[in-house]
């Protein structure tokens, strides 16, 4: 998928100039001609970075930076006609990953956003996402997924395939099912693990075609693709 930047830029020429560049070099570009329309835009927090200029109408880029970062962590790159050293720190003070100063060299300007794309990706956290075929589980969002389609678990049934998918093509006991999933004072049916594997191949097995809950008798079950 294509990396998305927003240009907030109220020159018309260059942002158009810019936008032409980057989708050459295979970015997806959205534009704002003014500052609030760029605070609207990048609050959506849809994009990969930004270039802001400074002197926008309506909010300079300065302000539009200081309110995205109260709920957006976007890269952002400062454009600026100002050679000012104020304007540079007090960028970089609100939260902007570096800056440029206009006229610039589109070749300098492409450098300096690989560079902060580079770096954002090393800060992202590692994904909790996990997936087996088209299953997919996402651990922050408490979703489960069939093909992008979303499938309805009770939080016990998502403890479940979570401990099945996070151990792909390992045979798990149905101690160490009950254990991980219902934990070491578990009270209830011994037979439990069972009757949450059948509910678990009605919602994702039966409900596609599919067979990834596999029993392995007298031992427990184990997730993995084909028979």
């Amino acid at each position: 998928m294509a990396e998305k930047i927003l240009i907030v830029e109220d020159e018309a020429k260059l942002a158009r100039f810019v936008e032409l560049e980057l989708t050459h070099e295979g970015y997806e570009v959205d534009k704002a001609p003014d500052g609030r329309d760029g605070l609207e835009k990048l609050e959506s927090g849809n994009y990969d970075l930004a270039l802001l200029d400074i002197m926008l109408p309506g909010l300079n880029g300065l302000e539009v930076l200081r309110r995205a970062r109260r709920t957006v962590d976007t890269p952002v790159i400062m454009l600026t006609a100002r050679d000012s050293v104020m304007d540079k720190v007090t960028g970089l003070d609100m939260g902007a990953e570096d800056y440029i100063t206009k006229p610039f060299e589109i070749e300098e300007l492409l450098a300096r956003i690989r560079a902060t794309l580079r770096s954002a990706k090393k800060r992202e956290p590692a994904s909790h996402t996990l997936s087996v075929g088209k299953l997919t589980l996402d651990a922050d969002r408490y979703t489960a997924a069939w093909d992008g389609e979303a499938i309805e678990l009770t939080q016990r049934e998502f403890a479940l395939l979570k401990t099945l998918m996070e151990n792909k093509d390992i045979v798990l006991s149905r101690n160490t099912l009950m254990e991980r999933v219902w934990g070491y004072d578990y009270m209830g049916e011994t037979n439990i693990v069972d009757v949450y594997v059948r509910y678990l191949r009605g919602k994702i097995d039966d409900a596609h075609g599919v067979k990834l809950i596999h029993t392995v008798r007298g031992v427990g079950y184990v997730m993995r693709e084909g028979s």
